[in-house]
């Protein structure tokens, strides 16, 4: 997926030199662009250097390397069919054909993923590269390359690795995109070949991204600076089990055989591992520099770019898989759509790959999303199984604290020294900076790439469980990734499985990211499978960093694939999977995480398909796809009877009040209930939590000051209850927002003197101490901060004026001049949905309503006829600004319509608008 390069950063194109020609033509490009802005496609079409990047989709071209002719079909919205005879032949054109579409994405995602943005866009990306070049993808990656993957997965990426390159053969960088023609005019900067490694190290950025509890181990260490273990225990509610269930619920681990089985068992699910001690707050004293070292951590991650957008507390995805006895046409349905960061192009690539014939000579007949740059689909169907995805959460990252001590670090009372390695990062513009990576045992030294870090752990203090303080403390990471996988052997694998038992065979190989794997198959099957390298560990529960010096806390190993959860063909008929937590806790003997999702959005789905199959219903296509568009606010159903029993006196407020009686809960863009209620709930976040939590953890919210991604700007208002409310959102904070926020709120909701609900007041008698004066004070603030973003007149508020989506182009769409972002950018999109609803448009109550996370896709498989399954992409097949499929799908999207996806040759031909034949 497209890495949101700039969204935290910023690039700023390093100096150079260019031809006077070339700059002159980049000059017209500007006026030309300054002048249409994007309304006149055809106006653009007419500069030869803009257009000259469109792909050729029609006639013949002559590719060196295929062993025969590949046919590209494409239909009215862009979207390749590719038909070939060999399995090389396949995959060389896909590099081909991706890279007529994206390759500009394709080239910023790889020199991210190797750590040398620099050598795109100058000294502003030093520091990224340093924290990536720290971690070493393209390392892991080439080693992976090298030592793991197998001869067949090497030729296939050798094959779209040449594709790629007979593209780029004889092209200048205005030839490839536009984007490039920008940089041209600062830099000398020009594309170089692709390689297999490029691919697979986008693996590792995909991984980087999925994770798991990373971000809520670094919180709840700073937590421990100001709240004690029962406040941070309130701030972390344990899964709800008996209201939310877990996605497995049909099996239980057998101590006897040390196998994940389903049905009964002969053995209990004895517990394997010690979590005694959590870590440094939990089993061993931290030293007092601890909290400033992760203070400078959290903020060295919040400037690394994202890889696949999910950078962000409370994300997630849907899918789920409905076998044939509750659907109408009798076999199964399968959706998905996963939550990501919008990014423009979207992070998706639709496209089928077909053989001609399926042999043993050419093995394929594919059809779903993959990610520009890599071969293979990664979601979708073959002509026998449909499979989907979502993040599983497991934890699979322990940040440790190790001791310094000279040239080495501490363990077990003896002192080891460093791996080290040497870095050059090249500068656009000329330049370049070395950089000295140190390593543990436990991992790279994150804390090296930032010089406060340096020096925080130099002065830390110690405490007495604690070794001597020596030279001082750092903070290194173990990390599944950073050992060589096979992941990239499984994209294949599932590709072309045929039944459950491929499937799961490949499951095995798909070691990183884990990843919720749901399966269906035309012989009326359907399932679930956890795959991934999942660490166990001795002491500890990876929920907080660990001690590095003592071995107790190391890994041990990793769960054995035979006992990692699995469902199939289950009682129920169906199986949702959207984050929540995998098994029961007491069938499972290992610590999958300590961070589930709380299963908001799953239970939701399952109620919804209790709801349509009682008493005998069937789900249709449709059914699934309206789905996924619901827009039920949870939080809401739980609140606002509640909000609706506080005595209001304000008659304004009062007015405001109105709205959320007999409101449905449904959060469309044109609801005024839907946005006076999310402002309500931000303020009960923000009165209740923002001032009792970490400084580091605090972010200043919005009240009066309106981003433009909030609103059309803010509304002029003489009114000091305004002025009041936007002085207690300088002087607050609030946490996210997402579901545990829901779990954490209706865990005391009931006790209304918690000292949750006590919050100071700007004047002397506004303080509250609480639940109902909290909520009093929350609608109040909602009512003034919603008239300073939309108006005095509730008749005109809407949640989709204050919920809107903008599809930034990364890169120069985000840092470049002002007018290119008026050219590349669109938007803005009113929204309906919301956090943690199924329709997942999320928004972060920290800092404000825009949209932060969407949908990325919809997929609806129907597994009785492929032709009848449906998709959508967030924006379209093509990463050129003014191509006729830059944003195609989008307005569908918005509204959430589906297109036909057809498969079947027979169908893709009647679909086909245009057929272009590469010949060798």
């Amino acid at each position: 997926m497209p890495p949101n390069t700039t969204a935290s950063s910023g690039h700023k194109p390093g100096k150079s030199g260019r031809k006077k020609g070339r700059r002159a033509r980049l000059v017209l490009i500007v006026l030309v662009l300054a002048i249409v802005g994007g309304a006149a496609f055809g106006a653009f079409w007419g500069v030869s250097t803009v257009r000259a990047s469109f792909p050729q989709t029609k006639g013949s071209l002559t590719l060196e390397g295929l062993s025969g002719p590949v046919d590209v079909k494409r239909d009215g919205y862009g979207i390749p069919q590719i038909y070939a005879s060999s399995d090389e032949d396949l995959f060389m054109a896909q590099g081909y054909v991706q890279a007529q579409d994206r390759f500009y994405e394709m080239d910023v995602r790889r020199h991210m993923t190797s750590g040398r943005l620099s050598e795109m866009f100058g000294e502003s990306q030093v520091k990224n590269d340093a924290f990536l070049r720290t971690l070493g993808w393209d390392r892991v990656a080439k080693k992976e390359y090298e030592t793991t993957l197998s001869a067949e997965t090497k030729k296939y990426l050798q094959a779209y690795a040449k594709g790629v390159n007979a593209y780029l053969k004889g092209k200048d960088g205005e030839d490839i995109s536009l984007e490039y023609a920008a940089l041209g005019f600062s830099n000398d900067y020009a594309p170089t070949e692709w390689t297999p490694v490029d691919s697979v190290a986008w693996l590792k950025a995909m991984a980087w991204d999925l994770r798991g509890n990373m971000q809520d181990e670094i919180d709840r260490s700073l937590m421990t600076s100001r709240l004690g273990p029962k406040q941070i225990a309130d701030l972390y509610p344990q899964y709800p089990y008996d209201r939310n269930k877990p996605i497995v619920q049909d099996g239980q681990y057998d101590s006897v055989t040390g196998k994940y089985r389903q049905g009964s068992v002969t053995g209990a699910a004895a517990g394997t591992q010690d979590a005694a001690g959590s870590g440094l707050t939990g089993g061993a004293e931290a030293p007092s520099g601890l909290e400033s070292q992760l203070s400078g951590l959290y903020d060295v991650l919040d400037d690394v770019p994202e890889a696949v957008g999910v950078n962000g507390n409370g994300i997630g995805s849907n899918s789920w898989v409905v076998g044939g006895e509750h659907t109408i046409s009798g076999k199964p349905l399968l959706a998905n759509d996963p939550h990501l960061s919008p990014s423009l192009p979207s992070v998706w690539y639709q496209m089928g790959l077909h053989c001609r014939s399926v042999s043993a000579k050419c093995q394929y007949d594919v059809s779903g999303y993959t990610f520009s740059g890599m071969p293979g689909v990664i979601i979708g169907h073959n002509e026998k199984i449909a499979w989907g995805m979502t993040n599983s959460g497991a934890d699979v990252t322990d940040l440790y604290l190790e001791k310094l001590t000279g040239d080495g670090y501490e363990y077990n009372d003896k002192v080891l020294p460093f791996t080290t390695r040497k870095e050059r990062i090249d500068i656009a513009g000329g330049g370049s900076k070395t950089i000295v990576v140190r390593e543990t045992n436990n991992g790279p030294l994150l804390s090296d790439r930032n010089d406060e870090l340096v020096k925080v752990g130099r002065k830390a203090t110690v405490d007495s469980a604690a070794p001597d303080r020596g030279d001082g403390y750092a903070i290194a990471l173990r990390w599944t990734a950073l050992d060589p996988g096979n992941s990239m052997d499984a994209v294949f694998a599932m590709d072309r499985a045929r039944d459950w038992r491929d499937f799961r065979k490949a499951a095995t190989l798909f070691d990183v990211p884990s990843q919720n794997l749901i399966y269906a198959d035309t012989e009326n099957n359907i399932g679930y499978q956890l795959p991934g390298r999942i660490p166990t560990r001795g002491k500890g529960d990876g929920s907080l960093p660990s001690p590095g010096w003592d071995s107790k806390y190391r890994w041990t190993g990793y769960i054995d694939q035979a006992e990692l959860p699995y469902e199939y063909n289950p009682d129920r008929g169906y199986i949702v999977t959207a984050n929540q937590a995998v098994v029961d806790k007491d069938k499972y003997p290992y610590t999958l995480t300590t961070d589930w999702g709380y299963g908001t959005r799953s239970q939701r789905i399952a109620d919804l398909l209790e709801s349509k199959t009682k008493n005998g219903g069937k789900v249709s296509t449709d059914d699934m796809r309206q789905m996924q568009l619901d827009n039920s606010s949870e939080i809401a159903k739980l609140l606002v009877p509640q909000l609706l029993k506080i005595d209001v006196a304000d008659k304004d407020v009062r007015e405001a009040q109105k709205l959320l009686e007999g409101w449905n809960y449904t959060q469309d863009a044109d609801s005024a209930a839907a946005a006076y209620f999310n402002a309500t709930w931000r303020n009960i976040l923000k009165l209740g939590f923002g001032n009792k939590l970490p400084k580091e953890l605090r972010v200043k919210g919005q009240c009066l000051y309106v981003e433009p991604s909030d609103s059309t700007g803010p509304v002029d208002v003489d009114d000091d209850k305004v002025r009041e409310c936007g002085q207690r959102d300088a002087d607050s904070a609030q946490p996210d927002g997402g579901d545990r926020w829901f779990e954490v709120v209706r865990s005391i909701l009931g006790d209304e003197d918690n000292a949750w609900w006590s919050a100071p007041g700007t004047r002397t008698d506004d303080a509250v101490d609480t639940r109902d004066e909290l909520f009093a004070r929350a609608l109040e603030d909602a009512r003034w901060e919603l008239t300073a973003k939309l108006g005095k007149d509730i008749d005109t508020w809407s949640w989709g004026r204050l919920h809107r989506l903008y599809l930034k182009n990364q890169t120069l769409g985000t840092a470049g001049p002002g007018f290119l972002k008026y050219a590349l950018n669109r938007g803005p999109y009113n929204m309906g949905g919301g956090e943690a609803a199924v329709n997942a448009t999320g928004w972060n109550a920290a800092g404000g309503y825009s949209v932060v996370w969407v949908p990325s896709m919809r997929m609806v498989v129907n597994l009785d006829d492929f032709d009848k399954s449906q998709w959508i992409n967030l924006t379209g097949a093509s990463g050129h600004a003014y191509s006729a499929h830059y944003i195609d799908q989008t307005s569908k999207w918005v509204k959430g319509e589906l297109l036909p996806w057809v498969s079947s040759e027979r169908a893709v031909g009647k679909a086909t608008s245009d057929t272009l034949v590469l010949k060798p």
